[in-house]
């Protein structure tokens, strides 16, 4: 027959049992939390720093490690360095680096093996370089290598405090070895990515090298477009037609694919088709004879002939009249022409070059540009982009501005943040040309070496045009809706405007105030 006391000890035995797997399930659940808050960490970037801390911090969180550093091994003075850390200052971090071999971190990695040492306190081999254990006695050091296809790549080290005499060593370090392994693949993920990202940032530069054009600056991916299509059609003798705001550098586009092709030793010579009266253009681009109206007392040659062998460029071609178009097709295609007053034909070898800011498609539609004319120069078309469309560019062209007119009049002015930032935000209607005439200003204005907000032109500062008309687009609209809201209240409340007021949440004197405002009258007798 059983005692009583050994019932008492039968429950006892049970109740610690119960306690003992409670205490095994709760420590597999923070443990499967961990293995699943890391993946989800690692997941998230390729921030390395920023994730394998995280993942230090996690382990203290759920799995009452005290402190832990993540360490890789740099090839290049091979030495393995903290990249992460938990529970460590930024200085202790910058102390946490080993030789292969080296104290117990050092020894880790070079046997590819994890290491416990029971009490810190009591090992020599402990170096603890980061000097972030003040009182070693207690504390108990776990480190795993982090190893890759049987490579060791680094290292992770905890701290770990052992309250729970039910945990294990060994459960801890499995735990950490799995930890450790997902950690090897996300480095190699990560190494795998920066590689890719250096040789996008090389592929980039490369570009940008080649797409590069003398005295032109521009990085934005608007530029570059530009630049490749000039690098592609300099060489070719493919006449170009550049469309472009003025201001954006049409000129200096057509000297770049001029001194860029074959034609490079041979004359550059430019004519702006709205710069001269219509009575004088044909003359002026053809040349004429001597006597062939009153004031030629000598024969002189036009611009097509100073222009043999070497480019034109025809700009604001878009304002050429009707009656001189055919004798520019017909230098383009048959390479000749007669000069004012003379009866020789001349021939010549131009490359031209037209621009224009006009669409020359609808002054094609309205019969005021020839079609025929249009095609002939619309061989190859070059689109160059407004200040507005190229905003990231307006930094380095400040940067270049200053300097130049800085070295022009023995200054050495500068520009402030918030300055800049206003000149990146304006909407520059004259594009580079009149950013350029601000900062000469503003050098030449300057009484101190920094430029500021204050010192920048008062419309610089003034909301744009377009937001102006925007703000009173926004305004008219609610204006609208607010007048229409009132006279449906109105028409439904039979014009009994306190009635009306109600329905719409407003005080008798507050409608009536907008019924005046917006002359609200019934579109019949009431």
């Amino acid at each position: 027959m059983r005692s009583l006391g050994d019932d008492r000890e039968y429950i006892k035995k049970i109740v610690f049992k119960h306690n003992s797997m409670n205490k095994t399930l709760i420590r597999e659940n923070r443990i499967l939390s961990a293995l699943l808050e890391v993946s989800k960490v690692l997941n998230s970037s390729f921030d390395l720093e920023k994730n394998l801390s995280r993942v230090m911090r996690v382990l203290g969180d759920f799995l009452e490690m005290e402190r832990g550093s993540v360490f890789l091994l740099d090839h290049s003075p091979k030495e393995l360095r903290i990249v992460a850390a938990h529970g460590l200052t930024k200085e202790q971090i910058e102390r946490g680096k080993y030789r292969i071999g080296e104290g117990i971190v050092g020894r880790v990695l070079e046997k590819g093996s994890p290491m416990v040492i029971p009490n810190v306190g009591d090992e020599p081999l402990f170096l603890n370089k980061t000097g972030s254990r003040i009182g070693k006695n207690g504390i108990s050091f776990l480190c795993v290598p982090i190893n890759f296809k049987g490579q060791s790549i680094g290292v992770m080290s905890v701290d770990r405090i052992f309250k729970d005499k039910a945990i294990t060593v060994d459960e801890d370090i499995r735990v950490l070895e799995i930890i450790a392994s997902i950690i090897a693949q996300y480095v190699i993920l990560w190494k795998h990515y920066m590689e890719s990202e250096q040789e996008k940032e090389n592929l980039r530069r490369e570009l940008k090298g080649r797409y590069g054009l003398p005295n032109i600056i521009g990085s934005s991916d608007k530029m570059q477009e530009v630049f490749e299509a000039v690098h592609r059609v300099a060489n070719s003798k493919a006449t170009v037609l550049l469309y472009g705001e003025s201001g954006t550098g049409k000129e200096l586009i057509a000297k770049a694919i001029h001194y860029m092709s074959l034609r490079s030793k041979r004359p550059f010579v430019k004519f702006n088709c709205a710069s001269i009266p219509e009575g004088l253009l044909e003359s002026e681009l053809f040349g004429h004879e001597k006597g062939a109206f009153t004031g030629a007392i000598t024969a002189r040659k036009g611009r097509f002939e100073l222009a043999d062998e070497g480019t034109i460029l025809l700009d604001e071609v878009g304002d050429l009249p009707l009656n001189l178009q055919p004798k520019i097709l017909r230098v383009l295609q048959e390479k000749e022409f007669e000069r004012v007053g003379g009866e020789r034909t001349i021939k010549v070898n131009v490359r031209l070059i037209a621009a224009t800011g006009r669409n020359l498609e609808e002054l094609v539609s309205k019969g005021k540009f020839r079609e025929d004319l249009y095609y002939r120069l619309n061989v190859v078309p070059i689109f160059m982009p407004s200040l507005r469309e190229r905003k990231e560019d307006i930094p380095i062209l400040v940067e270049h501005f200053l300097e130049r007119f800085n070295n022009e009049n023995k200054k050495s002015v500068s520009i402030s943040p918030g300055a800049l930032r206003i000149l990146v935000d304006y909407i520059w209607q004259g594009n580079v040309r009149e950013l350029e005439n601000t900062i000469e200003r503003l050098v030449v204005m300057s009484g101190s070496s920094v430029i500021n907000t204050s010192d920048l032109p008062i419309n610089l500062k003034l909301p744009s045009h377009e937001e102006v008309l925007q703000k009173e687009s926004l305004k008219a609209g609610i204006e609208d809706i607010e007048k229409t809201s009132i006279l449906d209240a109105l028409e439904r409340t039979g014009w009994i405007q306190t009635k009306a007021a109600r329905v719409l949440g407003l005080t008798p004197r507050q409608i009536g105030y907008k019924i005046s405002k917006y002359s609200i009258k019934p579109t019949r007798p009431v």
